[in-house]
């Protein structure tokens, strides 16, 4: 007698979700069953992909959203479930009566870049298969900072202008706005986008987050605004650090690393004030990967990191260490294909929709083409200087603006005072914080 493996696949993922620009939801699919896996660059936009053939299923998702799975048994075969929270597979799961089959350790992050190819043919379950589909060429752009400026900005703008082209033009559109170089050349590329397009600039609001009454962020970004003529659209966002609580973010962003936990409570805060003060408010814009793209963390925080390891290892910061290596998480996947969930969970929790045009492929590629290697020169400080020199001379040439420039800090660093920070986070580690959160999902 022959046996025929049955198997279920459970997409909740809602095609209302995609944000696909140029393309209806069935051609997106359709590239994603194509056999040459760089046909998916030519999907614009966002999304958390699945397509099937027979007992083959695919799945994809670019940069800036999270997309998982989870492979239960059923005595007919496997029972695939498609989701982008850990709880809603979960829930699903105990919905099908397949709930004690859950674990969170089993879920599988989809890695950003990589088509993930399984086969559902039953126990045993057939290791994914991972495919590149974004593969920009390394260090091929001369080492001059004016041209490799230039490129980047032009990018970064053709972006923006693509996104807007997809959004309704009355519709009101925040920055989550620190004054940084990311935030500031986000707002400025969008201000003169909308220009550039004939819409008003006064639908444009730059917010900026203070908690206790503000950190060195809300003077930053006042100095810039001035120095941009743009004050009309600050709007502060002042919140409490009793609406900091780590075990609620830990919740939200189903993960447990501590500087992720610490970015993320700061954003749920401010989307929670932001839908307090504007219910119906929607399209958010930030920079996100900014500092990913131009390799601008500290080295030396990091004792698995070298100077040689972030310059040699293609998008490290985006990636991680890549889908090959034994550092690799299954479950969580590596660097910003990771840490994504630290903007778009809190987002999505208070029906915002996130973008950032740091996170777009063709930004990213002008990014990889800088040819790191020789202007760092093995020079941490080489290295770190880059990322100002790269936007601000970009900013000037592309926009004919002075992006000013401020001391790097990080964005849960910059919205309160120090010593409240450290009153508040201090002590708590990764550690702690993956205590938390197995108390939370088991």
């Amino acid at each position: 007698m022959t046996y025929r493996t049955v198997s279920r696949v459970i997409n909740r993922i809602p095609d209302t979700d995609q944000q696909i620009l140029g393309l209806s939801l069935e051609e997106a699919r359709a590239l994603l069953l194509e056999e040459d896996p760089a046909r998916l660059l030519e999907i614009e936009g966002s999304f958390a992909l699945i397509a099937q053939r027979g007992e083959t299923l695919r799945l994809a998702r670019s940069l800036d959203r999270p997309l998982r799975y989870f492979l239960a048994k059923q005595e007919s075969g496997p029972l695939l479930v498609v989701a982008d929270r850990v709880d809603e597979i979960r829930r699903t799961l105990e919905e099908e009566g397949y709930g004690d089959q859950f674990h969170a350790s089993y879920t599988r992050m989809v890695p950003a870049h990589h088509v993930t190819e399984l086969r559902l043919v039953g126990c045993p379950d057939p290791n994914p298969v991972y495919r590149r589909f974004f593969d920009p060429p390394r260090g091929t752009l001369p080492q001059d900072l004016d041209e490799i400026g230039r490129r980047y900005v032009e990018a970064l703008c053709g972006e923006i202008r693509l996104w807007l082209q997809a959004v309704a033009r009355d519709e009101p559109i925040g920055v989550l706005f620190s004054g940084g170089l990311d935030s500031g050349a986000v707002l400025l590329c969008l201000h003169d986008e909308l220009l550039a397009a004939g819409h008003s600039p006064a639908r444009l609001k730059a917010f900026t987050l203070a908690v206790d009454g503000g950190g060195a962020d809300l003077q930053q970004a006042r100095e810039f605004l001035g120095a941009t003529d743009l004050e009309l659209l600050h709007e502060v966002l002042e919140v409490s650090t009793d609406e900091l609580d780590p075990r609620e973010t830990i919740a939200v962003i189903e993960d447990y690393k501590s500087l992720d936990v610490e970015c993320a409570s700061m954003v749920l805060a401010l989307c929670r004030q932001l839908r307090r003060q504007y219910p119906d408010w929607r399209l958010l814009v930030d920079g996100d990967g900014g500092d990913e793209n131009l390799k601008d963390y500290p080295i030396e925080e990091n004792p698995e990191l070298t100077i040689r390891s972030v310059v040699n290892n293609r998008m490290l910061y985006q990636e991680g260490w890549g889908v090959d290596a034994i550092k690799h998480s299954l479950t969580y996947s590596g660097g910003l294909s990771r840490g994504c969930v630290r903007g778009y969970a809190p987002m999505r929790r208070y029906g915002f929709s996130g973008f950032s045009p740091f996170t777009r492929p063709r930004v990213i590629a002008v990014a990889e083409a800088i040819p790191f290697v020789d202007l760092a020169a093995g020079s941490h400080e080489k290295l770190y200087q880059l990322k100002e020199e790269v936007l601000t001379r970009g900013v000037r040439q592309v926009l004919g603006r002075e992006l000013p420039a401020y001391p790097k800090r990080r964005f849960q660093h910059g919205a309160l005072e120090q010593s409240r920070f450290e009153t508040h986070f201090g002590g708590k580690d990764t550690d702690a914080y993956r205590g938390l959160f197995r108390q939370i999902f088991g």
